[in-house]
């Protein structure tokens, strides 16, 4: 059975691409904030992903790329429930093995969604945002919800509901805690948005979690620091199949 649409709970349809022919083993990628499914390093991880045997479905949250939806309503709260609707519908491929790859505050809807999710295999969390509370006052702090542009982009205003729902959930720490399934941080040197610092922080306090720093990378593996994470994220995903088996 092929899937064909994929809507959450508000009736949105959520923009997606489903690579690989074998769906035994099924990674799902989200992306962070102000960002999409089409990005350099999500086009590169899921190509790799494909060429091993791996199918990869990389999509955009409501309100970012061709997602219907306000971006202003995106929050992580929200995206729990979108990535809530993407495990639904792809339930209907029957894979056996599932994980989940997140980007930056993508990373952090992951671990909100793993706390609840034991069908899932691993985890893996690209410059993975821990601590949203000071994510946003860092990056956001002196801009006016409702009048300011996050990052200069016009088609991505800072709003209430962002700030509001960053504030609330504070730091994913205490759910990554209580989490025991296979866990891969991948975090750039060079990564100015998200601290790698908040990957070591994760490494530190889980024995089933592996930081791998990728030295010179920027926070979106620009270049050729794509294929070094892809390499990796494959690699891993790869042998914690294997070791399932």
């Amino acid at each position: 059975m092929g899937l064909t649409s994929i809507r959450n709970a508000e009736g949105e349809r959520l923009d997606f691409t489903l690579h690989g022919d074998s769906h035994e083993t099924l990674v799902i990628i989200g992306h962070g904030v102000t960002a999409n499914k089409d990005r350099e390093w999500a086009l590169t991880l899921a190509a790799s992903l494909a060429e091993h045997g791996m199918a990869a479905l990389r999509f955009s949250f409501a309100g970012n790329g061709a997602s219907e939806g306000d971006f202003g309503a995106s929050c992580p709260t929200k995206e729990v429930g979108d990535l809530a609707a993407v495990r639904a519908a792809v339930e209907s491929l029957g894979s056996k093995v599932v994980f989940y790859v997140g980007h930056s505050m993508g990373a952090a809807v992951g671990v909100m969604a793993a706390a609840d999710w034991p069908q899932l295999a691993g985890l893996v969390s690209l410059g993975g945002m821990v601590h949203t509370r000071a994510f946003c006052e860092r990056k956001f702090g002196d801009q006016v919800p409702g009048e300011s542009l996050m990052w200069d982009k016009p088609e991505c205003p800072l709003s209430q509901a962002f700030v509001e729902d960053m504030t609330r959930v504070d730091s994913v720490l205490p759910i990554a805690l209580g989490l025991e399934i296979p866990w891969l941080l991948v975090h750039g040197t060079e990564d100015t948005v998200v601290p790698k610092a908040e990957s070591e922080e994760i490494a530190r306090a889980l024995s089933n979690a592996e930081l791998m720093p990728l030295a010179g990378a920027d926070h979106v593996f620009s270049g050729s620091a794509s294929y070094a994470m892809a390499e990796l994220v494959t690699a891993w995903a790869a042998s914690a199949v294997e070791a399932r088996s």
